[in-house]
């Protein structure tokens, strides 16, 4: 026993304290009921005690706002219907799922990961569904959804914890997040609260969607090895054999590759069809006024559904060439199997969805990101110890509040001036902002996701608990801290700017 104890070593034996005093948490579900039961009794005391902070973006003072006073009982009666109705990622799961349900259950997954398989050298695929999930961005939040059931399947088919899988896509689409090849919704984003809040300082500073994109698009290949590695020398020995159902290791029949065949040539006609909508002149898939295919467009608007169709597409010709479809009530069943596993994680989204709304409604948020920063500016850091601080104090409210829009709009009017009459660009210090906005993403009990990724692993092993997600999740997080800061330490020191009209350094 002591010899297995030094084996597993400080790291490993750390996760298991983690993993067994989370596991000792309520389910989920009881979780964020009392997670909700807090938020409340925080918000009483906070109302009572008068606290509040000067939003820094305006002016105006954020008062903490007493949900147990009659008013706020009466919206908490009143809005937890549409609470419910407007929880970001349940509309998105559930037509996903679609597309993902019919792709399944017609055998066209297993058939195109056997065929990845079999052409595909085993040492890139972990590498390659690391980097899908990073670029997933692109697609605004399809990627936490869609990518981490299918490395299920995939590391399934390598002989490899299914669990394992999940959490390394999931630290993938959501740990580094701001780190891309393609500029996306979340570029547009960031430099819209930047611009405003530099022309406090500079009336006529203008930025531009790219200034960060030296930086982020490096920093995509640089995750993909930091999560590579952390899964392979961590999560997936953590997680152990997979003990579920045998995997068939049956080769493709000639009569599944050329279904298979076929039905991925569907799948590029469909793509073409997209690209021409979203590539040629005047196609409908741009913005008609501005042209742009990635700003308020029809093309990022309908990602989702595009998204479920490719899968739904292939889905059914394969179904269709195969005969497995047994009819229209054969088809009609396929697709409501694949609702049938959603049914507690629609429950757990309803509890989650109150917890969410009372945090919003209570200021408790805010308040909290204004203190924060209130701090960091107080202990008057400067150079590189500033930045460590900053994006320490990112990464912490990150786990307060989830969109990462809301904490810009409160953070950028702080810290573009600050950092400017320090000497430092705003494409700097929005960098600065986005790689602590980022790490803790996985670990991020806010996350909408979260409670998706738990239903994720449960398919595979019904008693999991959140500690055991969050003790496989926490290394992914730490891993991204310590690394990307580092890379963002001597990028600095290097000098090198990190996008188009983004230096590090204002002009002097």
């Amino acid at each position: 026993m002591e010899n297995e104890k030094k084996k597993k070593g400080i790291g490993q034996s750390f996760l298991d304290i983690i993993e067994k005093l989370g596991n000792k948490l309520p389910d989920p579900i009881v979780l964020f009921m009392i997670i909700a039961g807090l938020i409340l009794v925080a918000s009483w005391i906070t109302g009572m005690l008068g606290v509040s902070v000067e939003n820094p973006a305006d002016g105006e003072t954020i008062e903490a706002v007493n949900l147990l006073s009659g008013e706020g009982i009466a919206m908490i009666l009143t809005e937890a219907i549409n609470n419910f109705g407007a929880f970001p990622p349940l509309a998105m799961v559930l037509v996903v799922m679609i597309g993902i349900g019919i792709a399944e259950k017609t055998g066209y997954f297993e058939a195109l990961m056997k065929r990845s398989l079999e052409i595909t050298p085993t040492a890139l695929i972990l590498p390659m569904v690391i980097f899908v999930g990073i670029i997933s961005n692109v697609a605004g939040d399809a990627g936490p959804v869609i990518l981490p059931p299918i490395a299920a399947m995939i590391f399934i088919r390598l002989g490899l914890n299914p669990i394992g899988g999940i959490f390394m896509a999931y630290a993938a689409t959501n740990g580094a997040f701001a780190a891309n090849f393609i500029l996306g919704m979340t570029d547009a984003l960031a430099v819209g609260f930047t611009e405003p809040a530099a022309q406090l300082v500079n009336p006529d500073y203008a930025g531009n969607i790219a200034m960060n994109y030296y930086f982020i698009a490096v920093s995509a290949i640089f995750l993909m090895i930091i999560i590579y590695f952390v899964a392979k020398k961590i999560s997936i020995p953590r997680l152990g054999k997979y003990d579920g159902p045998p995997v068939d290791e049956e080769p493709l029949t000639n009569k599944e590759k050329t279904a298979l065949m076929w039905t991925n040539i569907t799948a590029v006609i469909f793509v073409l069809i997209i690209a021409a909508g979203a590539l040629l002149p005047n196609g409908i898939l741009r913005n008609q006024e501005t042209g742009s295919i990635l700003q308020e467009s029809p093309l990022m608007d309908s990602a989702v559904l595009l998204i479920t169709v490719l899968f739904f597409i292939p889905g059914l010709v394969f179904g269709l060439l195969m005969k497995n479809i047994d009819g229209t009530k054969g088809f009609a069943k396929m697709l409501g199997d694949s609702m049938g596993s959603m049914g507690q994680y629609i429950v757990l989204v309803f509890f989650a969805a109150q917890m969410l709304a009372y945090f919003d409604w209570s200021n408790l948020g805010p308040i909290l990101a204004v203190a924060g920063s209130d701090f960091l500016q107080s202990i008057n850091l400067t150079g590189i110890p500033l930045f460590i601080g900053f994006i320490l104090v990112v990464a912490l409210i990150n786990l307060l509040i989830g969109s990462a829009s809301a904490k810009w709009a409160i953070l950028a009017p702080v810290f573009i001036p600050m950092f400017m009459f320090l000497g430092y660009d705003p494409a700097f210090t929005q960098m600065l902002y986005r790689v602590g906005d980022s790490v803790t993403n996985p670990i991020a009990p806010m996350m909408p996701f979260l409670p998706l990724i738990i239903m994720y692993a449960q398919r595979y092993q019904k008693d999991i608990k959140l500690g055991t997600v969050i003790a496989n999740l926490l290394p992914y997080s730490i891993a991204l801290l310590i690394t990307w800061t580092i890379f963002t330490i001597v990028w600095y020191l290097i000098g090198l700017p990190v996008g188009p009209n983004g230096p590090i350094n204002l002009p002097q």
